[in-house]
């Protein structure tokens, strides 16, 4: 089995254990049977798609490559040249790794581990509830919805609006910068590790107040 992955993938995999494998923008530019990319990407070989927006999705992520492992474990064969990867159903398999590996995983993280903690996570929300973001992009939308914020339309509500969340390669039209601008780094300007990424992100969101 050929594994390829993306540069923005990578650490899952290493996370995982999963060490066979390669990295490329492009996955269909390599010799490979499974690419394990990010959600909003495609490919022509079979694919994982993965969404690391979150610390759920990150964690919700490292489970089901963790599954990836059992299932190559079990059932591929070295000497078969292809697997037919649509045959799996995900449903009939555990992680190789155990919820407290997991959960470890996350323990030098402390943003993230505040972030699933649930009852730290209620409160971290209560609070977020009160503030009104509008908000471009779905990545930021993932996060903004994760973190509780109330999403309001600049056109049809723009007198509630305390915050405009914003990738940072977005020009902001001159009109809105009456409100608070927030740019939100890509993928360009943060690390590859989306534990690292995400907590960056999350933490500038979390200094917002209505």
């Amino acid at each position: 089995m050929k594994i390829v992955t993306t540069p923005m993938c990578e650490k899952i995999l290493e996370f995982v254990g999963i060490t066979n494998y390669k990295v490329n923008k492009n996955p269909d530019n390599e010799d490979g049977d499974l690419a394990i990319i990010l959600s909003e990407s495609n490919t022509k070989m079979d694919s994982l798609k993965i969404k690391l927006n979150t610390f759920s999705q990150i964690k919700n992520s490292i489970i089901q490559v963790s599954k990836i492992k059992n299932i190559l474990n079990k059932h591929y064969n070295s000497n078969s040249s292809k697997f037919n990867w649509n045959e799996i159903d995900f449903s009939f398999y555990e992680p190789t790794l155990n919820s407290q590996e997991i959960n470890d995983i996350f323990l030098e993280y402390p943003l993230a581990s505040d972030w699933l903690d649930m009852n730290k996570k209620n409160v971290f929300q209560e609070k977020n509830s009160k503030i009104n973001v509008e908000v471009y992009s779905s990545f930021l939308k993932d996060i903004i919805m994760d973190m509780g914020f109330n999403i309001v339309d600049l056109e049809s509500d723009s007198s509630n609006i305390d915050y405009i969340i914003f990738p940072d390669y977005m020009d902001i039209d001159e009109e809105n910068k009456k409100y608070g601008l927030i740019s939100i780094p890509t993928h360009n300007n943060v690390s590859k590790n989306p534990i690292k990424r995400a907590e960056l992100r999350y933490s500038i969101l979390n200094n917002l107040k209505s």
